[in-house]
């Protein structure tokens, strides 16, 4: 109602202030404008400000949710394009959120409501009026239809855009020794030259639409003053009519023009929530499980494991069965392929198991929480991975407050206190994006450190000794050694026998397949052994 005001004030002083010349009616009107139009301008930053607030509270209430499901989801399934996509999502919802465009569709509901003030100043004024609503209206409609994909094909370029930029840049040192610049540049110029064409392709059709509403709105407004003017000259409306009822249209109007405006972000908000919806929905939170299990302190069980990674057709790991008791120690040897890596993925709960089950003492993996259970294991994955923070961020695993004395135990433990003193901030020296600051060894001897940071039961290292030099192969032979005094257990994942110089047993894999296991030296023999020789061995 406040939206009239301008119409009213106009409507009064046309046809009561100038026909009466009366100033003190002039002057109430005008106090009364300037209150009126206070009131409207509180309210709407008030609406802005509360659609401000909304936009954090639902970033607040998803952003923990997108970020597990987004960070879980590699594990789960093969993903293409950006992967950061959810974090997208959830950014352009919250940028549309607080920004004019809910506002205009807030004010589309009350356009029957000026169109009824206009119908009550006269009938033929309220059907031009309707008639041009419509009009705008349906150029609306219109872009609805024909900016939807437009839209989706860019978002789309644009995660094939990123996802290339992100990993020439994890790949830096590779593609510059092998000068691979020039073919990665020309890889994104097409596929930023695609996302270009997108991107104006959409802006199009909204630049049309805008241009055509450009057009029919002023040509509406003069076609009302033109009409009121017809009938203010035959006795049918007054002049002040004439013009209440061309501001009455503006601001009837305004709501659709300012929607049509922000269309591009509507649509975009719109399909970045249904990603997201669609992703949450496919990965519900877990639901309330009981206290976690106590701490495993005796033995590995795995039972007749088969593993599907994600994305793939067929297991690559079948039916591998072996128990460990606390103490010991496991060394895991085949050929490439032969599925060492992904034993060590469904040992330590990334991948599940396909068939089978992994349980440590006699309970499922899937009976503890992530949370619940990364205490108990200590992982160096065949691809060490550091994140940007200090080396003792990194060994603490990014615990709020952690223990320095538990920090400098798994650093001893690992062999790398000395070295990480000599770093120039020591334990403070921030890494660079993935460790970079750091040598390939560096990186490796801290992230055993890390799978060793708070005594952990189950340890799984996989190619641990890949970037190391002897004094490091024998640090690692130490680090399993008081693992296993400890009372934990290790499983370590080797190509160089080096590494399996404190392990007491040993599991050959060929095809996914247990080939042979037993005592270390036996295994290893039968290995290494000559085919004829292995054959005459076996008889």
């Amino acid at each position: 109602m406040l939206a009239l005001t301008g119409p009213l004030y106009m409507l009064g002083i046309y046809d009561a202030v100038l026909p009466s010349r009366n100033v003190s009616l002039l002057t109430a009107l005008t106090l009364a404008m300037l209150g009126l139009y206070t009131a409207s301008g509180l309210l709407d930053c008030l609406r802005l400000r509360l659609m401000g607030r909304m936009a954090e509270r639902v970033d607040r209430s998803l952003g923990a949710r997108v970020f597990a499901v987004q960070q879980t989801l590699p594990l789960k399934t093969r993903t293409r394009g950006d992967g950061l996509q959810p974090m997208r999502d959830l950014d352009q919802l919250r940028a549309f959120l607080a920004s004019p465009g809910p506002t205009a569709l807030f004010d589309l509901p009350w356009i029957p409501l000026y169109l009824s003030a206009i119908f009550l100043m006269h009938a033929l004024l309220g059907l031009l009026a309707t008639a041009g609503a419509l009009v705008l209206l349906g150029l609306m409609l219109v872009a609805e239809a024909r900016s939807t994909a437009p839209i989706a094909a860019a978002t789309r370029s644009g995660a094939r855009r990123w996802a290339l930029a992100a990993a020439a840049r994890r790949n830096a040192e590779a593609v510059h020794a092998m000068g691979l610049e020039g073919n990665l540049k020309r890889r994104w110029l097409g596929l930023n030259a695609r996302h270009r064409r997108d991107h104006l392709r959409a802006g199009r059709l909204a630049n049309r639409i805008g241009a055509a509403i450009k057009v029919a709105r002023p040509a509406l407004q003069s076609a009302m003053l033109g009409l009121g003017a017809y009938l203010a000259i035959h006795d049918q409306a007054s002049p002040g009519t004439m013009i209440a009822a061309s501001i009455v249209l503006s601001r009837a109007l305004a709501p659709v023009e300012a929607a049509i405006a922000h269309w591009r972000g509507l649509v975009a908000a719109r399909q970045a929530h249904g990603r997201l919806a669609a992703l949450l929905d496919a990965h519900p939170p877990a639901e309330a499980r009981a206290p976690p299990p106590p701490a495993p302190r005796r033995a590995l069980c795995v039972s007749g494991l088969s593993v599907l990674p994600p994305g793939a057709r067929a297991p690559v790991l079948h039916d591998v069965s072996f128990a460990l008791q606390a103490g010991s120690a496991l060394g895991v040897v085949g050929p490439s392929a032969s599925g060492k890596s992904t034993l060590a993925r469904a040992l330590v709960g990334v991948w599940q198991p396909h068939a089978g089950c992994v349980r440590l003492d006699g309970r499922a993996l899937t009976q503890w929480t992530p949370e619940a259970f990364g205490p108990h294991v200590g992982y160096l994955p065949q691809d060490v991975a550091l994140i940007e923070g200090a080396v003792a961020d990194n060994i603490a695993r990014f615990e709020r407050s952690p223990s320095e004395a538990a920090v400098i135990a798994a650093a001893r433990t690992a062999g790398v206190h000395a070295m990480i003193e000599r770093l120039p901030d020591g334990y403070r020296t921030h890494i660079g994006e993935g460790g970079m600051a750091l040598s390939a060894g560096q990186r490796q001897r801290i992230a055993l450190a890390r799978a060793l940071y708070g005594r952990p039961f189950l340890v799984v290292l996989d190619e641990p000794n890949a970037n190391l030099d002897t004094e490091g192969e024998r640090d690692l032979t130490a680090a399993i050694a008081a693992v296993r005094r400890r009372g934990g257990m290790v499983v370590v994942i080797a190509h160089r026998h080096a590494a399996l110089a404190a392990v007491d047993t040993v599991l050959a894999l060929a095809g996914g397949r247990v080939k042979a296991m037993g005592p270390r030296d036996a295994v290893l023999a039968q290995v290494l052994m000559p085919g004829p020789r292995r054959v005459a061995a076996a008889e």
